[in-house]
């Protein structure tokens, strides 16, 4: 993956998202009479502006693409004339104010409804909910889940995916209860989540025992990284692994274990092709893997694709299920969000899982040269993160206001000066340590590679 890619996905998906949410406001402010001034895709530096309508409203890209703005007639800003005092924002209804504000949040939940249901008719390729070998002592191990079962349902709600099973799976793990599944062959088992440390949910499916299921590959080196240790040692495709320092090798997963043990050091190598067989010395090269060393030589697997073919299903629906299941996956999702986010808060699951542009735009190229299907459902994922994030009760953010504006309906006026800038000051402040905590995870995860 280049870094042209990440930065051009990047781009791609912030400008979706940013102007999908500023037209709802910009839409709402329209159909409520209010008079829209600018429109702006970004800050800082204009690079683009254009006046256009009937308002003359000007539309603007600017040099910095990490948000926008819609600017509204407004007497609390400057003068505003007498014959368009009615169109100010200020002299909008509290309700057409709070309208306009949940408009963009709205606007991210709804493309993420189009989105969904877009990817659920064209069909979705995905893995079944088969579970791989537990890690020994995790809770799907001790439940007795073993390499190979496939999972039905998860407290009685039906699971198609390994993606479903994965979520439904962690928010039982988050909410720390004891989750009944259901395995295709009709046993019950009950996992045990009251013990597990969800602080970090990059790595909880794997502490939960929850991989995805692997078949056994024959160990058959499919192809060398050029210039890496395989191809620089002599190893050629179609070897088969025979033995690694005298240690016989059944799979390739068992080679791949003996290579990942021994970094910087050498190891023997017995493999065979043609009936010849042959020893070949090579020291894999140092590598991280979430912080802990291990050794890799560049070298595949040689992969029938009819041996994974069992192992995949496709999500894929009419018009109108699709927009159910579409409608459905958006609410899970931002039910999951708010739920992450208020652990947060109160400490239940930590702060590392809070993630800031570099991960964004890291995942956006991953998605990318994945396919544009990947892309549409990451695309999605953020755009509802986006949603629920701006409907928090933080003073500048669209939730802030619409704090506001709840208060004035229950006092019947407005919220005083003194009160809106000691928020936008307390607002200020939140959003710089949401914005250093979330970078400072981005950069720990560069580093730790």
């Amino acid at each position: 993956m280049t870094l042209l890619t990440t930065i051009l996905s990047f781009l791609v998906m912030i400008g979706i998202l940013v102007v999908v949410h500023e037209y709802g406001h910009y839409l709402a402010a329209r159909l409520s009479g209010v008079k829209v001034l600018k429109f702006s895709v970004g800050f800082g530096k204009p690079l683009f502006s254009r006046r256009m309508g009937q308002d003359q409203t000007e539309w603007v890209v600017s040099a910095l693409p990490l948000g926008g703005y819609v600017k509204m007639l407004d007497e609390r800003e400057g003068t505003v004339a007498r014959e368009e005092a009615h169109r100010a924002f200020n002299r909008a209804t509290v309700w057409r104010r709070m309208a306009i504000v949940v408009a963009g949040p709205l606007a991210n939940f709804l493309l993420a409804v189009v989105v969904f249901w877009v990817l659920f008719i064209h069909g979705v390729p995905a893995l079944k909910p088969i579970v791989g070998e537990p890690d020994q002592q995790t809770p799907a191990a001790l439940a007795g889940l073993r390499n190979g079962d496939e999972i039905v349902s998860v407290n009685g709600r039906r699971v198609e995916t390994f993606a479903d099973l994965q979520m439904a799976l962690l928010e039982s793990a988050v909410n720390k209860t004891r989750p009944a599944i259901a395995l295709i062959n009709g046993e019950q088992l009950e996992l045990d989540f009251s013990q597990v440390d969800t602080g970090d949910m990059e790595d909880s499916a794997r502490t939960l025992g929850i991989v995805p299921y692997t078949p056994d590959l024959a160990p058959v080196v499919g192809r060398l990284e050029p210039g890496g240790v395989a191809e620089k040692s002599g190893l050629k495709p179609g070897d088969r692994i025979q033995t690694v320092n005298g240690q016989a090798i059944r799979t390739w997963q068992d080679f791949s274990k003996q290579v990942r043990a021994f970094p910087g050091k050498e190891i023997e190598v017995a493999v065979e092709s043609s009936q010849i067989r042959r020893s070949i010395r090579m020291t894999p090269a140092r590598a991280s893997d979430k912080g802990a060393e291990i050794g890799r030589v560049g070298a595949g697997p040689k992969v029938d694709p009819a041996l994974f073919e069992a192992l995949r299903t496709e999500q894929r629906y009419g018009p109108l299920v699709a927009l159910g299941q579409a409608m459905i996956k958006t609410w899970d999702t931002t039910v999951f969000s708010l739920k992450m986010l208020g652990r947060m808060v109160i400490g239940q699951v930590s702060w590392r899982n809070l993630s800031g542009p570099i991960s964004i735009a890291d995942y956006a190229g991953q998605t990318a040269q994945q396919g544009w299907m990947s892309f549409l459902g990451f695309l999605a994922v953020i755009s509802i993160g986006l949603g629920v994030i701006n409907l928090l009760p933080i003073p500048l953010l669209d939730g802030g206001h619409l704090m506001y504006y709840i208060f004035e309906v229950f006092r019947g006026r407005p919220v005083s000066e003194k009160v809106l800038d000691i928020g936008a000051r307390i607002g200020m402040a939140m959003l710089g340590t949401l914005i250093f905590m979330a970078l400072y995870n981005d950069i720990l995860r560069v580093l730790t590679r």
